[in-house]
């Protein structure tokens, strides 16, 4: 209640002081340990698909080896980010392993092709960013599920939206947003307001909602801004359906192995035909309840800390061993 639904900052924070005051031989001592629990898991075999999807690298993999070599730093001296989270998510999986591994390590929403094996937060789609590497990073913003416990077809028949739009004048405007207010903001079926105030609409400025609110409505819209849209997981994990044109980017969350109109509703890029996809899943229920299912089934894999943990480590284990050329 305190957080609108949302992870609490406060406890992730004091969590992650207290794990630096933690010596790294400690971590380092147990890394063995941790990644024998792999053979003892019956689905061994779709954790490691995991480890490839988010490490594509492989040892033939090819890239400049002299620009990462120049563009590397060790671990141990990977100075600390403004951005905090970037740091804590990513030194909290790194401290397992030897200080003098090197890595290029990049904070912020990534959506370009990186020259050199990179470790990210997010990447573009498609079959060729093989040298961006994902973590699971800012995850106390991300990674939030909710236990919700009104049923679809209890849920107003409408969809909600509420984010920010950005102003071009100050490098932060989000266009497809911008589209989706400006033919959708009035529309009965529609819910829609901006969170913050954008210079030449300040009618569409409207009150935040917190995450419980939006699960009062059958469709959530969950648009990308400068990467993926935040929304998107807890969406998924709830039983209102999230809808969004064609995805184009992708975090821990593998938003690449989405099914549309499977997972969620997807709607053309200009969003013309949003009203007659929701009354189309209004009139079939079932088919809704479908994609409800289908998304919680995806969400589930994610809810394991200590699975989540193992592959994280193996992914970063994985990394090093390519770009540092060495057997861990």
């Amino acid at each position: 209640m305190l957080n609108s639904g949302k992870n609490s900052h406060i406890t992730y924070y004091l969590k992650n002081y207290l794990r630096q005051s933690i010596p790294a031989f400690f971590y380092r001592m147990r890394l063995k340990s941790i990644l024998k629990e792999l053979d003892r898991l019956p689905d061994k075999e779709q954790l490691l698909r995991r480890v490839d999807y988010y490490c594509k690298l492989t040892p033939e993999s090819s890239f400049d080896r002299a620009l990462w070599e120049q563009s590397a730093i060790s671990t141990k001296d990977q100075p600390k980010l403004r951005k905090k989270m970037y740091y804590f998510d990513a030194m909290e999986i790194a401290r397992y392993f030897d200080q003098s591994m090197r890595w290029v390590f990049k904070w912020g929403d990534i959506v370009d092709l990186q020259p050199v094996p990179s470790i990210l937060k997010s990447r573009p789609l498609g079959d060729d960013n093989q040298n961006s590497v994902l973590l699971k990073l800012v995850k106390v913003r991300h990674f939030l599920f909710v236990n919700d416990k009104k049923a679809w077809r209890d849920k107003r028949n409408m969809a909600v939206f509420r984010g920010d739009i950005g102003n071009e004048a100050a490098g932060d405007d989000k266009p497809n947003r911008r589209v989706f207010m400006n033919r959708w903001r009035n529309h009965p079926m529609v819910d829609a307001a901006s969170t913050d105030c954008v210079e030449d609409h300040p009618e569409w400025q409207g009150e935040k909602m917190t995450i419980g609110e939006h699960l009062d409505y059958k469709f959530v819209m969950s648009l990308e801004g400068n990467d993926v849209a935040s929304n998107l997981k807890w969406i998924m994990s709830s039983n209102s359906i999230a809808v969004t044109p064609k995805l184009t980017c992708e975090t821990w969350f593998m938003e690449g192995t989405l099914i549309p109109n499977y997972h969620y509703i997807e709607v053309k890029e200009d969003f013309s035909d949003l009203d007659e996809r929701l009354q189309y899943y209004i009139d079939h229920p079932d088919e809704a309840e479908a994609i409800i299912q289908h998304a919680h089934e995806h969400v589930a894999q994610f809810c394991d800390k200590k699975r989540e943990k193992l592959i994280s480590l193996l992914v970063m284990k994985k990394y090093f061993e390519i770009t540092n050329n060495v057997s861990i």
